[in-house]
């Protein structure tokens, strides 16, 4: 007696959305993390068709998932904002992320960093951004022919993708990246503190405001009263006017009196 065999159901390939590492490995370096993604999610926030994610894991092949990548910013144009668990590419249209950004902490090693160059060239970035806080080190690489090239200076280089100016500075944590409308990207708290002080310049003007709106209304009680004194001043001299004609009258009739008496005054 024969056993028909049955196949069996292929098992469903899970993408993992955590490697169980930390984000950052300091606060210098999660400050950086921070401010570069939000900028960037802040001078695209009214475009629709561009994605932003800090820290997100990147499956660039369907059915593998132990190719990955997970830059500590990426960011992909032509691809819709929203929330996502990781980045599966061919759930994405096939777009890669063009732009990435890696902030070094002391424990990145050159081999590690040479293995995410070597994917990010593979897998089609076209732009890839590498800063030092520690060291105040920015190197910079671009696609060219198929490859990604280094930047020769990033002093003052502006990125075709994002129209980004990178100004980097002397010694560490000095790098200021400048927006196209001129504006610099900023850290959370730098943002707090303008917060605070357009908060306060707002006050400040509400109060100013309020301050010039009561002397108007001083000076409006003040006009009131200078013609109400003025409508007095008036009244009384008419009523002096009327009390003059009367007795100017009164002083008519007396004479007139008297010289009917036959007295015929001085």
């Amino acid at each position: 007696m024969s056993t028909a065999r049955i196949p069996g159901r292929r098992r469903a390939i899970e993408y993992p959305e955590t490697d169980g590492k930390p984000m950052a490995e300091n606060t210098l370096q999660f400050e950086w993390i921070v401010t570069v993604k939000e900028g960037l999610d802040a001078l695209y926030r009214d475009v629709p068709l561009v994605f932003v994610a800090g820290d997100l894991f990147w499956y660039p092949i369907e059915g593998d998932n132990r190719t990955r990548l997970a830059p500590d910013t990426m960011v992909v144009f032509g691809r819709p904002k929203g929330h996502r668990r990781s980045y599966l590419q061919w759930l994405e249209g096939g777009i890669a992320p063009q732009v990435v950004f890696e902030i070094l902490s002391p424990s990145n090693r050159p081999a590690e960093m040479q293995h995410k160059f070597e994917l990010y060239e593979k897998f089609g970035v076209e732009e890839y951004y590498i800063y030092d806080p520690d060291s105040g080190l920015l190197e910079g690489y671009r696609r060219r022919a198929g490859a990604l090239k280094k930047i020769r200076s990033m002093a003052g280089f502006v990125s075709p993708r994002l129209g980004i100016r990178f100004e980097p500075g002397e010694g560490p944590d000095n790098l200021v990246i400048i927006r196209p409308d001129g504006e610099p990207f900023k850290t959370f708290q730098e943002v707090d503190d303008e917060r605070k002080e357009l908060a306060r310049q707002r006050n400040e003007l509400v109060r100013e405001r309020d301050e010039v709106s009561r002397q108007r209304d001083e000076v409006s009680r003040q006009r009131d009263e200078v013609s109400r004194q003025r409508d007095e001043v008036s009244r009384q001299r008419d009523e002096v006017s009327r009390q003059r004609d009367e007795a100017a009258e009164r002083a008519a009739r007396y004479l007139a009196k008297l010289r009917e008496l036959g007295i015929e005054p001085d």
